[in-house]
Parts: structure tokens; sequence; C-alpha cells
């Protein structure tokens, strides 16, 4: 147990975060609704894996299933599937276990996830600009506080 878990949690924190998920998996369902079938016939896994596997050049299928909660032979499919698009590159097997190879972007894998990440981007920027400026600052300054708490 972490020291945080010897005190109770405050109601409004309570609430707050009730909010939070619900808002957090609107937005996330409405983002994969505008994303519909993505770029190249990339599915919501495989953006989230191109990008993982851009984030940490080398990471492998093991590391990847235990960052993503899901099961090696799950994530192991998935990124046959992107190699066999020609989005994923496997390096040499690692000489201290030939078992595990590394992986990273292609050229296509890169550009596919640049135009994802620009989709993605301006369908939330213009339900951005359809706020208040009000509700603008209130959203500028409740960034700082969310990225906090994603870091936690």
């Amino acid at each position: 147990m972490t020291p945080d878990e010897d005190f109770p949690i405050p109601e409004r924190a309570l609430a707050l975060s009730d909010e939070l998920r619900t808002a957090f998996k609107r937005l996330l369902r409405s983002m994969q609704r505008e994303g519909g079938e993505l770029e190249g016939g990339v599915s919501m896994m495989q953006y989230m894996l191109l990008a993982l596997i851009h984030e940490q050049p080398g990471i492998g299928v093991a590391a990847l299933a235990r960052l993503q909660n899901v099961r090696g032979p799950t994530v192991s499919a998935q990124v046959k599937a992107l190699e066999v698009a020609g989005l994923v590159e496997r390096s040499a097997p690692d000489p201290q276990d030939r078992r595990r190879s590394g992986l990273r972007l292609s050229a296509q894998g890169l550009a596919i996830l640049d135009t994802l990440r620009a989709r993605r981007r301006d369908a939330l920027a213009r339900r951005i600009a359809r706020l208040s400026p009000q509700q603008m600052d209130a959203l500028a300054a409740a960034m700082q506080p969310l990225l906090e708490i994603g870091q936690a």
C-alpha cells in the first residue's frame, strides 16, 4: 500500500474522478467514430501500437503487450499484420535472446502515424473551436492538472 492509500479520498475527488472518466470515455469514443476506418486500414489498436513503437524504437512484443495490458499473442498478431502491411520492421535478433527482436516504424508506418495524428488533432481542434472563449480558458487552465494526473 502506498502512503496515499492510508488516507480517505475526499468526496469531491471521487465525484471529479467519475466525471472525468465519463468525459474521457465520451471523448475517446467520439474520436474513434470520427477516425472510423483509420488510414490504410489500420485499426485503433494498431494505431496505438504504431504510436508506442514510434515513442520507444526497439521495443519488443512482450513489452508492448504489458504497456497495452493485452495478451502477448494478441499483440503479436497485430504486429505481424503491421509487418505484412509494411508499417513495422523488426531489427536483428537480440544477441542475448535470439527470440527477441526490436520493432521500429518503417517510413510508410511513420507517414501513416503522422497522417492519423494530424487527422485526430484537427478533429479535436474543430470541437474545441466550437467552445466559448470562457470554456477555452477553462480547458486551458485544466491542462496542467490533467497532465499531472496522467503522470501519477
